[in-house]
Formats: C-alpha cells, sequence, structure tokens
C-alpha cells in the first residue's frame, strides 16, 4: 500500500502598491514580506522528518519565486504545470470594490456568483487542479514503490484553485464567501492518499505571523 502527500502551497505575498485584482498579469513578484514568507516555506519542508520529493509551480513568477527557496532548500528542481495557474478573472487588472462593480459593464459579469459568472469556473478549476494532482500522485507512488518510504510532493498554486479544491476534496458546495476563505499566503493544505484514495486533508497556516493585517486582492 502506497501513502503520498500532495502539498498545495499558496504563494507569498505580492508586491502590488495599486491595490488591483493582478489575476494572470505577468510581473507580479513577491514583496519583501512574500520573500520572507517563501524562506520560511523552503525550512518547513526542509525539516527533519519530511520526505519532500518532487516541486511543482504555477507558471506565474510570484509563484515560481515562492518555489525556489523550497528547491534550494531541498537541491530539487521544479517542474512548471499551467494546470495550477490562478483562477481566470474577467475584473483582472482592476481596482475591484462595491463602486467599480456597480458600473453598467460589470453588472452582467456578476449575476451568478455560483459559478462565478465573472471568471473561470470553480468547476473547471477543480477539474484541472485535480488533473495536476493526480500526474504528481502518480509520479510519487512511482517513487515510493522504488526506493520505499511515504514521500510528498509540493504545488505552489493560488488561493482560489487551491481553496476550491480543498471544498470539493471535503465534500462542499464550491460556492463561498471569499471572506471566509481558509488559505493564508504561503500557507499549506495537505492532501495525503493511500493506494490513490484520499485519506487526509490538512492546513497549516505556516507564516501566521507574517500575514498582512488587510485582504490581500488577486492573489
Amino acid at each position: 500500500m502506497s501513502r503520498v502527500t500532495i502539498h498545495l502551497t499558496r504563494h507569498g505575498e505580492v508586491h502590488n502598491p495599486e491595490g488591483i485584482l493582478y489575476g494572470r498579469i505577468p510581473g507580479y513578484g513577491l514583496s519583501e514580506r512574500g520573500r520572507a514568507m517563501a524562506e520560511r516555506l523552503g525550512g518547513f519542508y526542509a525539516e527533519a522528518g519530511r520526505d519532500v520529493r518532487l516541486l511543482v509551480s504555477s507558471p506565474l513568477q510570484r509563484a515560481q519565486e515562492t518555489i525556489a527557496p523550497i528547491a534550494s532548500a531541498l537541491a530539487l528542481e521544479p517542474r512548471i504545470d499551467e494546470r495550477v495557474i490562478e483562477a481566470g478573472n474577467a475584473f483582472e487588472g482592476m481596482l475591484v470594490d462595491r463602486s467599480s462593480l456597480s458600473r453598467p459593464e460589470n453588472l452582467a459579469k456578476v449575476y451568478n456568483p455560483f459559478r462565478p459568472s465573472w471568471g473561470e469556473a470553480y468547476t473547471d478549476q477543480v477539474k484541472r487542479m485535480r488533473a495536476a494532482m493526480a500526474s504528481l500522485r502518480v509520479r510519487l507512488e512511482a517513487r515510493a514503490r522504488a526506493d520505499g518510504g511515504e514521500p510528498e510532493g509540493v504545488i505552489v498554486s493560488h488561493q482560489l484553485p487551491i481553496w476550491v479544491t480543498r471544498r470539493a476534496a471535503e465534500g462542499r458546495p464550491l460556492w463561498h464567501d471569499p471572506r471566509d476563505r481558509e488559505c493564508a499566503l504561503a500557507s499549506v493544505t495537505s492532501f495525503t492518499f493511500e493506494s490513490g484514495t484520499l485519506v487526509a486533508v490538512e492546513y497549516q497556516d505556516v507564516c501566521v505571523d507574517l500575514q498582512p493585517n488587510r485582504a490581500v486582492p488577486g492573489a
């Protein structure tokens, strides 16, 4: 019986002085605090008793900058996987507030919060994230058969794809209030599988003392 764990890890804080919803826009890297978060994640995954063998990252800059200290600490080369990218969003590049959402040209985008109508469907996010996790799980199980142990893998991704994937795994509705997401910056949501079956989901806020005192847009 193979037992493997996949850690969905949110990237660290991004330098975003304009406060826009940056989504998939290129060029948004980590802030100074975000780099401190990434360094802590490197130490977290290098702790004694862990057996991290494979690393995967979203192609976005903030994710690659977050995984770099982890890769350095573990002497591993991360793979890029487009399937774990940030959710698509029609409000990308905007300062999102009540005023902007109430503009006539934007009202048609917010009519259905259950899909959601303003961006990539929650179900589509779950499908691609699960596919990426399945690919990584197969690779980890191959390592387990070859070398033994209970290998772990890390995927650095983004808040919404991680959160809806967790909700799906726990049998909860995918629609939700964004203010209720339990997926802090540089947090770790771990999925443990035995013989391909999910047996546990756990959450850790690794950087609880480094969290900003305000909501972070576009993360």
